[in-house]
């Protein structure tokens, strides 16, 4: 299970993750990843109130679509528990403040965990990747 810091459960969230973060899609799922832009170093006129404390970065979040289209309650539910333990393992990897968003396809009903996994990974890697311009 995912701890309460990093789940994503407010719409807005997810709105904000798929809206402004890279999309990726690899066989059965599609990640929508929003990396946390890097905070600009700007002089404020209000003094540091505890110079000794840092702020500690906001954890990598994740969130789950698992729509009607992939199947019942209980098929959505098992696809659902499998990205959620699939997620957990990688959510170290990314940087603090990232959000993820996995949406699965109604391929993922019948997809085993493996393959899940592979795809998972793969779908990450594109996000993460940085993007190549494109000619015309």
């Amino acid at each position: 299970m995912l701890a309460a810091a990093q789940r994503l459960r407010r719409s807005t969230d997810f709105a904000a993750a798929v809206r402004g973060g890279r999309r990726a899609g690899r066989g059965a799922v599609v990640v929508h990843l929003s990396l946390q832009a890097t905070p600009s170093k700007t002089t404020s006129p209000e003094p540091a109130r505890s110079a000794g404390a840092e702020e500690t970065p906001a954890p990598a979040r994740a969130g789950f679509v698992v729509s009607k289209a992939v199947g019942n309650a209980v098929v959505r539910n098992r696809v659902r528990r499998r990205l959620r333990h699939l997620v957990r393992e990688r959510l170290a990897g990314l940087p603090a403040g990232s959000t993820l968003v996995v949406r699965a396809l109604p391929a993922a009903a019948d997809a085993s965990y493996q393959r899940l996994g592979v795809d998972l990974d793969a779908a990450v890697a594109a996000a993460r990747a940085p993007r190549g311009r494109r000619s015309r």
